[in-house]
């Protein structure tokens, strides 16, 4: 290893748990901190002033990351004739109808992301109990209910991220791996912060931005300044 990244790894060992660090300084800290033998994934946690049971306090989306999140994301397609065609020569992983949908309901669910074309939400709908619980469903808002199958897939494979706000309104994803570069990890945590943003609901009130600590798989929370957050929202 570099005498650099040494001496940043021994800077940043002994870092303030209880401080608040700028976005920029928290990236560093979470990379140097991941020490585990395999490449672990840097993550956000975002703690939102909303109340996910009321639906105008929903924080819901997708957002492309810059640099992609290092993992291989499997993509199901459920089409027929050209479509089906379409997804294949795009890179989905699995691709069919009433064939696919017998599958996932034996629990063969090989894919991470599903993408479905209109007509086919009959089919898929009928799949609820099973895709639903796994935030697999498809759904028109997320982009993967669509005719564009090929800019679907394209889009799930480079690293587009789904959020959506749990019970305590806590978000979080992962936002790339320890190997990628302090910058990459620092625009791709930046385009996550800025979708959050956009997607304030209109129910929100008073602070929206409450909370926010960036981590490694293995390593300790770091938290993060919300005031340092570029056009934070107040």
């Amino acid at each position: 290893m570099p005498q650099q990244g040494k001496r940043l790894k021994a800077v940043y060992a002994g870092f303030d748990r209880e401080k608040a660090y700028g976005l920029e300084e928290a990236v560093k800290i979470a990379k140097s901190n991941a020490k585990a033998k395999f490449d672990e994934t840097i993550e956000i946690a975002m703690n939102l002033g909303i109340d996910p049971r009321h639906a105008d306090q929903m924080v819901r989306g997708v957002v492309g990351l810059p640099h992609g999140t290092g993992k291989t994301v499997r993509v199901g397609v459920f089409a027929r004739g050209a479509k089906a065609d379409e997804a294949k020569a795009a890179g989905a992983d699995v691709v069919g109808a009433d064939d696919l949908a017998a599958l996932v309901q034996e629990g063969k669910i090989e894919f991470d992301r599903c993408i479905a074309t209109p007509d086919m939400m009959a089919l898929v709908g009928r799949l609820g109990k099973v895709l639903g619980p796994r935030g697999l469903m498809p759904n028109p808002k997320l982009g993967t209910v669509t005719m564009d199958v090929k800019g679907a897939v394209t889009a799930a494979k480079a690293g587009q991220v789904e959020f959506r706000a749990e019970k305590a309104g806590i978000v979080h994803a992962g936002i790339g791996k320890a190997s990628f570069g302090e910058d990459a990890l620092l625009a791709n945590a930046r385009a996550f912060v800025d979708a959050i943003q956009r997607a304030k609901p209109t129910g929100a009130k008073g602070t929206y931005l409450k909370k926010v600590a960036l981590s490694s798989t293995m390593g300790p929370g770091v938290k993060v300044d919300v005031a340092s957050l570029s056009g934070a929202t107040p």
